[in-house]
């Protein structure tokens, strides 16, 4: 798979496609002439076009249906390639650590495509911080299969399937530093498939909405927990509340800037990514959740209807 983005040439001041990037993608469903192609946001995202290449080296410009960044994962779709049969997907419910997995993908781009490793399920349900933005500071927690096959970059987006040749997970990173070895992620299918059919469907994973900037408690001085917050002593988490859209849900329920968010219908939230887990999960749209939070010193709480941005 390959990620095609546009720039100008200096010299002839005319758009120009290069490729910013490689990746593995899996064909996972054939519809009539259309097959369904699942692989890595990461792999797709800038793209200005995509095109797939085929084990019999013919390359074909696909189709994004969506892409979702929390879940790292995209659809595509393509027509009139002749492939009348797609993966078989297995389940990643009841892997036990230490039966075989293959990786199959093209690492370090296309020379080396259609490449397979093997190795064995290293642990299950692992969690692996995500910073988006790239400041510093994690967004979300992934929750992956962890594996010591070989994946390397361009193995995002590919299969890793059990001996009987199931699908049961998506190739998505590695943890590449110098004195580690074998440790490497793929996202499982069980948890894949229902975005995969959003994606599908809509284009898009919408998830429920607060209307508020939230930052982790862990990130202010524990001064000002007590001198500006005006925390009490027993609080030993959550999240704090930057600002408030106009309108919002969060708004119309009486929130405010500063207030600090410690529980979502009664579960404790210590961070922003226990409330994003907890949001994203759990709740739907259009749902009540019942906010537990502090201001001037005084627990409160308010109920919020969840919307859509």
């Amino acid at each position: 798979m390959i990620n095609i983005q546009r720039e100008e040439d200096f010299w002839s001041q005319q758009m120009e496609g290069s490729e910013a990037g490689t990746g593995s993608g899996v064909i996972y469903k054939q519809e009539g002439d259309t097959v369904y192609i699942v692989t890595n946001h990461h792999v797709i995202e800038g793209a200005d076009t995509v095109e797939i290449v085929l084990s019999d080296e013919t390359q074909h410009e696909a189709e994004v249906v969506g892409s979702d960044l929390f879940s790292d994962l995209a659809v595509l779709k393509v027509s009139g390639l002749g492939i009348d049969q797609a993966m078989t997907i297995g389940s990643s419910e009841n892997l036990k650590v230490g039966e075989p997995a293959i990786a199959i993908g093209s690492p370090l781009g296309m020379a080396f495509s259609g490449s397979v490793t093997q190795g064995v399920i290293s642990g299950k349900q692992r969690t692996v911080p995500q910073d988006f933005n790239r400041d510093g500071r994690a967004d979300w927690q992934a929750e992956v299969i962890q594996t010591d096959a070989a994946i390397n970059p361009g193995n995002s987006g590919g299969a890793l399937i059990n001996i009987e040749g199931q699908l049961i997970g998506i190739n998505s990173m590695k943890i590449n530093e110098q004195d580690v070895e074998g440790i490497a992620f793929a996202i499982p299918v069980d948890s894949a498939l229902p975005i995969m059919k959003k994606l599908e469907e809509t284009g898009e994973v919408v998830r429920p909405y607060m209307g508020v900037e939230i930052y982790s408690l862990e990130e202010v001085p524990q001064a000002e927990w007590q001198s500006t917050l005006k925390l009490p002593g027993d609080v030993d988490g959550g999240v704090y509340v930057w600002s408030v859209e106009r309108l919002s849900p969060a708004d119309q329920a009486g929130l405010q800037e500063l207030d600090v968010i410690t529980e979502l219908d009664g579960k404790p939230v210590m961070n922003m990514i226990e409330l994003r887990q907890i949001l994203y999960y759990e709740k739907e749209i259009g749902d009540d959740v019942e906010v537990t939070y502090y201001r001037e010193g005084d627990q409160k709480k308010a109920t919020i209807k969840l919307g859509v941005q």
